[in-house]
């Protein structure tokens, strides 16, 4: 059986395929079944990528709401950011920094939100992008000044998905799945030490990724066979393993031991994400 699992840049969380249509849309029903047990993955949000969904990160913030109200603002990132020559670096900032985004958000901390905005169109421009971001920081900036947090996740989805498919677009996968890496990551983060927090098997369930996992450790592996400076992609594409080898040593529920050394793992990847070495 096909286990899905979800992609938030601000963290990656599992959720009940029927719950999430059920929440984003009272009427919506359950993906068509095509007959045999197999089912139409057309039919789900978001971008499907070898059977792992990717969702719009706007239609699951009710999944981070299954945390419960833990202080959002002691997560939020005040740091200032490195500036990097190297693409592939800026690609994973831009990733963990649009994840600081969200987090910001659930804290409704406007300030940070205005700051994140112009760390992302500066990130932007290093990437030769900002052109097609321009729009949505500036928008994330008038939102944020007028507390109307709804908008301010709709331009950070929209932030996400134009970066993506600019990315795309110039045939530069890799940057692409930086993005990806680097939000999901400090995403990941940051539900580990919420959870840690405040432990219990339901709430360390949402951290069972193994395929998500899997796919994100074979993308850093096929970078690296390309990688001019490889030693910060080893590292996180190693991270990356240890995360899934954890996530597929237990049963359907994750130990509080077993957190704490995802959120130890994936702390330390960040930081080479949002530091200098």
């Amino acid at each position: 059986m096909l286990r899905f699992r979800f992609l938030v840049p601000a963290a990656v969380l599992s959720f009940g395929l029927a719950d999430l249509a059920a929440q984003n849309d009272p009427a919506a029903q359950t993906p068509v079944d095509k007959g045999g047990g197999e089912l139409d993955l057309s039919q789900f949000p978001g971008q499907v990528v070898d059977e792992v969904i990717i969702p719009v990160p706007s239609e699951i913030f009710s999944v981070l709401d299954k945390l419960g109200d833990p202080d959002w603002k002691a997560q939020v990132s005040n740091g200032s950011r490195p500036n990097f020559s190297e693409r592939t670096d800026v690609a994973l900032l831009l990733g963990a920094t649009v994840a600081d985004g969200f987090i910001a958000v659930q804290a409704e901390d406007r300030k940070t939100v205005e700051t994140i905005g112009k760390d992302v169109l500066s990130l932007s421009t290093a990437l030769g992008i900002r052109e097609d971001v321009l729009k949505h920081c500036q928008a994330i900036d008038d939102a944020a000044k007028a507390s109307q947090w709804d908008q301010v996740r709709s331009e950070l989805d929209a932030t996400q998905n134009t970066v993506r498919a600019k990315m795309e677009a110039l045939r530069d996968g890799a940057l692409a799945e930086c993005v990806s890496v680097g939000g999901w990551l400090r995403g990941t983060e940051v539900a580990t030490d919420v959870i840690r927090r405040d432990y219990s098997g339901d709430r360390a369930e949402v951290l069972l990724q193994p395929d998500l996992a899997d796919y994100f450790n074979d993308a850093l592996e096929e970078m690296l066979t390309r990688a001019r400076h490889a030693d910060k992609l080893k590292a996180i594409a190693d991270g990356v393993a240890r995360l899934r080898e954890i996530m597929q040593s237990g049963d359907d529920t994750l130990s509080e031991k077993a957190v704490r050394e995802m959120h130890g793992i994936t702390s330390t990847l960040v930081r080479s994400i949002t530091t200098k070495g």
